[in-house]
């Protein structure tokens, strides 16, 4: 069983300390944080599941106040484990990479770190093999986890020749402050970064794309417009996005308007937080414009690059070479796609 340690108990270490938790061939060593941040707390007032590390110099008066115990500190945890997820802020994963280099261990980034940080750019479905023994791998972000899933997905199905995508982007996740109280809506310059990224994965097809920032905090929603190398109807779309066990097709008529909808059903379904890890599709926003198919989709930007790092554990390790074989097992462990076993 590979041993697993997490640097970065926010958003996304959360979310990795629960994924890793219910994988059955890996043990969750612990989680390092810095300081005793509402996750933190929450997690001592849930009982410490999860082991903590202090990631900190000279702060152990603020978790010695709350009674948050240490089970030692970040050096300690990175001995202990065959790899790292670092879901820490952007540059901080870079210098915790000497650390790691140092104890000649693994290393998963999450997208916020720079590209140079890692030997190979992954994306579980897309291009799992590239990762396959890897010391350092990094994440896509949140937009371009699930852009690529939808992508690959028709990709492996027919053959895609290009993408053209337009991103409505949350500004904030819930809770957060930082970016302020807006009522505005901000347009980045083209090409996106996530259209870059695509074409990383998938260097075989061209892509570009806009992006809009709004004032929500529950999802993205991405509109695509992509040129298959054969001609689909509007059935088989539909017949092949919903076999993949990552996206759901949902439709409009049934009450999933958008993101709000999707966070709702979310929380009525009992998933923690409201978590979602597979992508949404809306099955009428599906049209065709002569050979092209344009389509939308919702991403659920907490959770959803959870299943592709954990992938990456599997990638990285060697725990499976057999990239079907791989994402299979994360998404057993995950239980996704429940809805397909009705």
């Amino acid at each position: 069983m590979v041993k697993v340690g997490i640097a970065g108990y926010g958003v996304i270490g959360q979310r990795l300390a629960d994924g890793v938790a219910l994988q059955e061939d890996m043990e969750l060593v612990g989680v390092a944080d810095v300081a005793p941040t509402l996750a933190i707390r929450a997690l001592k007032e849930k009982g410490m599941p999860y082991k903590l590390y202090n990631a900190g110099s000279g702060n152990e008066k603020q978790f010695e106040d709350l009674e948050i115990p240490f089970s030692g500190n970040f050096e300690e945890l990175v001995q202990q484990v065959d790899i790292m997820l670092d879901a820490t802020s952007a540059g901080v994963g870079a210098k915790n990479k000497e650390l790691y280099k140092k104890y000649n261990k693994k290393a998963i980034f999450q997208g916020g770190e720079k590209d140079s940080v890692a030997d190979v750019f992954f994306h579980g479905y897309a291009n799992y093999e590239a990762g396959i023994g890897k010391q350092f791998l990094k994440l896509t972000s949140c937009n371009t986890t699930g852009l690529i899933r939808a992508v690959d997905c028709l990709d492996r199905a027919v053959g895609v020749e290009k993408v053209a995508l337009t991103i409505v982007r949350r500004v904030a996740d819930p809770g957060d402050y930082h970016r302020g109280l807006t009522n505005a809506l901000q347009v980045d310059k083209a090409p996106s970064h996530q259209a870059l990224d695509l074409m990383t994965i998938m260097p075989h097809i061209e892509a570009t794309g806009i992006l809009i920032h709004t004032p929500v905090t529950h999802g993205h929603i991405i509109t695509v417009m992509a040129t298959p190398k054969k001609e689909l109807t509007k059935e088989e779309l539909v017949n092949h996005f919903s076999q993949h066990p990552r996206i759901r097709v949902v439709r409009i008529e049934d009450g999933f308007l958008g993101n709000a909808s999707l966070f709702r059903y979310a929380r009525d379904l009992g998933n923690p937080r409201g978590d979602m890890y597979e992508i949404a599709l809306f099955e009428e926003t599906i049209v065709h414009s002569g050979k092209d198919i344009m389509f939308a989709i919702n991403i659920p930007q907490e959770s959803i690059t959870i299943p592709e790092t954990i992938d990456g554990i599997r990638a990285a390790l060697e725990m499976q070479t057999d990239r079907l074989e791989a994402v299979g097992k994360t998404n057993d462990y995950l239980g996704m796609a429940k809805w397909q076993k009705k």
